[in-house]
């Protein structure tokens, strides 16, 4: 069952239903969902690579799930990972189950000739773009939901979920639209226990990024950098900051820059920090269990699994930390390492004594090996990002419509034209 705690710097929003029947408290949820949905439009943005069509059925609970829902104005799936057109129209059948007499649907063809070729334009204008991947997507998705100019509430979260529900969904987006609330954006986050090999998951978070901030809120603070040391506290004040379930207020969302790599998640949160209110911001228990894939450590591969993803996560730490006047050398990042290092070696103890009384496995070894490779990864992201390095950000959509007026109109009817030509 879920704790009462509360962090001190955002709101958070427990699993309190668990104790009570859960068919009575979804049915709840959706009435008033529907009843907040008479008053703002709410679409939901999905990312999904043309690969997951064809995962094993995950997809297709996904879809089923939201096919019962009825206060989604808009469904927007962002198709990357595909530049064949015949496999694009696969996945523009596939999804256009979703749609209705109240809803629509549209697939972005990432990779498509017509999104390309806007990308190559923007280009031409030095607007940057970014790198294929899923920031990307998402970022152009928006940029497609700012020329609809039509939702209020924007709910994201990834095609991979094995655990999903309905009530994943409905959770996620209930306190951004709920009239009564002052929330623009909220976090998901939830447990990551493997059901098959009854072990915790989630080492990204668990063993780099909750240590990482921890030992740099400290560090802030006796360095007297009162900024970043709250900048820090916030980040740690989120139980599941890699988690890529979240929601935001339109009027949020145009102004907010999106990371193009691994730091999509991090960097978000960083820009919600630069532009609201911390009683703005919540978190909230989304499921009793999360599944989807796990990433491997690569640890011989800079351009794979945990080994990429915790070296674009660190440079944005980092190149965060010198745009607010940190001087970082070799030094102190060496401090920083080695100090990470022996504060994520704390909280492996404690993960051990957690999964033993709740009768989960939990390789000692293995967990302090990823905590020492982590290390090394840290010094990777120092080394590749030293010198006039800036954070992988494309600008948000209020800078780019600035610079590009006519682009709302050309990715309008963009996607359009793929979406109704046969």
């Amino acid at each position: 069952m879920a704790d009462f705690h509360q962090e001190p710097l955002i709101t958070t929003l427990h699993a309190l239903y668990e104790s009570f029947d859960k068919g009575a408290y979804l049915a709840t949820l959706e009435r008033r969902l529907e009843q907040h949905a008479q008053h703002k439009n709410i679409t939901l943005l999905l990312p999904s690579l043309y690969s997951e069509l064809h995962s094993a059925g995950v997809l297709d609970n996904i879809v089923q799930q939201i096919r019962e829902v009825r206060y989604l104005r808009d469904v927007v799936v962002a198709l990357g990972g595909t530049s064949e057109e015949a496999q694009f129209r696969e996945a523009r059948d596939y999804f256009r189950q979703l749609e209705d007499a109240h809803r629509q649907v549209r697939i972005i063809w990432v990779d498509g000739p017509r999104i390309q070729e806007l990308l190559a334009l923007m280009a031409e204008r030095e607007i940057p773009t970014g790198e294929q991947g899923k920031g990307q997507s998402v970022w152009i998705a928006l940029g497609y939901l700012f020329a609809q100019d039509r939702s209020d509430v924007i709910a994201l979260h990834d095609c991979d979920i094995v655990t999903y529900d309905r009530i994943l969904l409905g959770r996620l987006i209930e306190p951004v639209v709920n009239p009564n609330n002052d929330f623009q954006f909220c976090k998901g986050y939830y447990a990551r226990i493997s059901p098959t090999d009854r072990a915790m998951k989630g080492r990204a978070t668990r063993l780099f990024v909750t240590p990482f901030v921890d030992t740099m809120a400290q560090i802030m603070c006796q360095r007297q950098h009162p900024y970043l040391e709250r900048f820090f506290l916030y980040h740690r004040a989120f139980k599941y900051p890699l988690a890529g379930e979240f929601c935001f207020t339109s009027d949020l969302a145009r102004g907010l820059n999106i990371a193009y790599d691994w730091g999509l998640e991090v960097a978000t949160l960083s820009q919600v920090y630069d532009q609201l209110t911390a009683r703005q911001i919540a978190q909230i228990d989304l499921a009793p269990n999360y599944e989807h894939k796990h990433q491997e450590l690569a640890p011989e591969d800079r351009e794979r699994g945990l080994h990429r993803m915790v070296v674009d996560i660190a440079k944005f730490y980092l190149t965060y930390m010198r745009s607010h006047g940190v001087a970082l050398d070799d030094a102190f990042v060496d401090m920083v390492l080695h100090t990470y290092y022996q504060t994520a070696i704390k909280y492996i103890r404690k993960y051990s004594y957690d999964a033993d009384v709740n009768g989960l496995t939990f390789n000692l070894y293995e967990e302090e090996s990823a905590a020492s490779y982590f290390r090394g990864f840290l010094w990777d992201a120092w080394m590749q990002s030293k010198g006039p390095q800036e954070a992988k950000l494309i600008p948000s959509w209020n800078r780019v419509a600035y610079v590009f007026p006519e682009i709302y109109d050309r990715l309008w009817a963009a996607v359009e034209q793929d979406n109704t030509q046969d």
